[in-house]
């Protein structure tokens, strides 16, 4: 399985595409002004308690305050809280816990004024970016991520990602960890944990100790609010939680950043440290892997598959709904049950990839195609849960319903992906809005090959459309008509109409009679 990481740096931005045998499965972007990215950490102050709601508004620096609900706090917030305090005033100057009386568990189902005051300060984490018009959402139950180790301050306990199967694997990880965590602190292990020696995890954990160290000595005398612990670079984080053996490339397009990841990669994996490299081509770097091509068919209110089948993305204030449709796609199984099954199926592993593209949250329902028999909604099922077991973001998925519907829940920690796909229409003048005209030519291959491989085989097309998208057709060396001949063995003819609108367009016979 080929992964490549493809790095776009621009001005005020840089964009990450991860592609999976070259198909793209994740887009992010980092913005420069972005001061609020999940893991950060904050030296803030409470602002009041809210009885009702059972949180707090805390001053992070956002224009709107963060919200700390009391779930959120940690059974060790009263520890944690005359840490700070010592911290802050400077009589605590050793900061590594393994002498640091801890105080008594908060009750789990307590209420949020017995726990914190207003103007109390405290070390709060981004979990939750800001999105729409709500703030930051927040907790001062803190976590340090590195490469193979979660490190938790102000605990004991030592958990395995339940990805880990391997009971045997489990007790070793838990063993090994015991053996060198730091007093004081609790150690979630991660799936890339599996298999290494304990001198990568003590190292991992030694680098996170300094980190906590670090940051602890920023505390004294800091101004409130104050960002006191900065996540990784969005390359780095994203090299740490998805890096893996099956990595092919990592391809970037800016010197400084090539070198700040080629460092980051002889840190964690130095048997990989070739993989990186510069691109240096005129060619931009998303045009030259075709992930440009991608996004333009990949976003906006349909999706198109193989065979025929689309998907329609709908966004609703409460919910995201996903409809899937056949299309008048060539049906070559034997009876209707067959083909709902067979576009059902394709639609979900579309389905998982437009999640992690587009970054999806909240609640999704999916309306497949109706399935009588239980055997075939069973084998759906199982094969959506199979599709997403590879994204990060936590999730949950219902057994299909009666109606057909599936229900998924899907973590939101950033705002959603949203890329426009539309532009002017150059036929019009009231500003109305098309489809880019590269989604018109997958759609023109898509009616293509239904004519030229459907049950109602044509040898005799030609294709009639604007002068604009013909010469887009046939100029160049490979053309996009030549790739077409390539593929079907069939040539078409291209015939420019100067009375079509911009994405105008009809398949026809030598006898001019509209087969499409």
């Amino acid at each position: 399985m080929n992964k490549e990481l493809i790095v776009r740096s621009g001005s005020g931005a840089v964009d990450f595409a991860l592609t999976k045998e070259g198909k793209l499965i994740e887009l992010h972007k980092e913005e420069d002004n972005n001061n609020f990215s999940v893991g950060d950490i904050f030296i803030a102050k409470i602002r009041k308690p809210v009885t009702g709601l059972n949180a707090a508004f805390v001053d992070v620096g956002y224009e709107k305050d963060a919200f700390l609900h009391y779930h959120d706090l940690g059974p060790q917030l009263s520890s944690m809280l005359k840490f700070v305090k010592n911290a802050s005033t400077g009589k605590l100057k050793d900061f590594s816990l393994k002498d640091f009386p801890f105080e008594k568990d908060i009750d789990k189902d307590g209420s949020i004024n017995d726990a914190i005051k207003s103007n109390q300060s405290l070390l709060v984490q981004i979990v939750k970016e800001p999105i729409s018009t709500k703030g930051p959402r927040i907790s001062s139950e803190l976590s340090l991520a590195g490469r193979y180790v979660v490190m938790v301050p102000f605990s004991d306990r030592v958990s395995v990602s339940q990805k880990i199967e391997s009971k045997e694997e489990k007790e070793r990880l838990k063993r090994l960890v015991r053996s060198i965590k730091p007093k004081g602190f609790g150690v979630i292990i991660r799936t890339v944990a599996e298999g290494k020696k304990v001198a990568e995890l003590d190292k991992d954990l030694e680098n996170l100790l300094n980190k906590w160290t670090v940051m602890c000595k920023k505390l004294y005398k800091a101004p409130h609010p104050s960002k006191v612990l900065v996540e990784l670079n969005r390359a780095s984080s994203i090299l740490r939680d998805v890096f893996s053996d099956s990595f092919t490339g990592i391809h970037v397009d800016d010197p400084t950043l090539y070198n700040e990841i080629k460092d980051y990669v002889q840190e964690i994996a130095p048997e990989k440290e070739s993989i990186v490299k510069l691109h240096e081509s005129a060619v931009p770097i998303f045009e030259k892997f075709g992930i440009e091509r991608q996004i333009k068919t990949s976003f906006g209110r349909t999706a198109s598959m193989s065979k025929g089948a689309y998907l329609i993305i709908e966004h609703t204030e409460a919910l995201h709904v996903i409809d899937v449709n056949s299309g008048n796609r060539s049906n070559k199984a034997k009876n209707q049950e067959d083909t709902a099954l067979e576009v059902n199926m394709i639609s979900a592993t579309e389905i998982a990839r437009q999640l992690r593209l587009r970054d999806m949250g909240g609640i999704i329902v999916v309306d497949f195609i109706d399935m009588a028999k239980p055997n075939h909604r069973s084998k759906l099922f199982e094969h959506l849960r199979d599709e997403m077991k590879d994204d990060r973001a936590k999730h949950k998925i219902l057994p299909p319903s009666k109606f057909g519907l599936i229900q998924i829940t899907r973590q939101r920690v950033r705002p959603e992906r949203n890329i426009k796909t539309m532009e002017k229409n150059p036929n019009a003048n009231n500003g109305a809005e098309v489809e880019a005209p590269i989604v018109l030519i997958d759609k023109i291959k898509s009616d293509l090959e239904k004519l030229l491989n459907g049950p109602a085989k044509s040898n005799d097309v030609i294709l009639h459309i604007h002068p604009f998208i013909a010469a887009y057709l046939t100029k160049g060396v490979p053309s996009i008509r030549f790739h077409w001949f390539m593929e079907y063995k069939k040539w078409v003819k291209v015939q420019s109409r100067d009375a079509y609108t911009y994405l105008e367009y009809r398949f026809k016979n030598k006898q001019g009679k509209t087969i499409y």
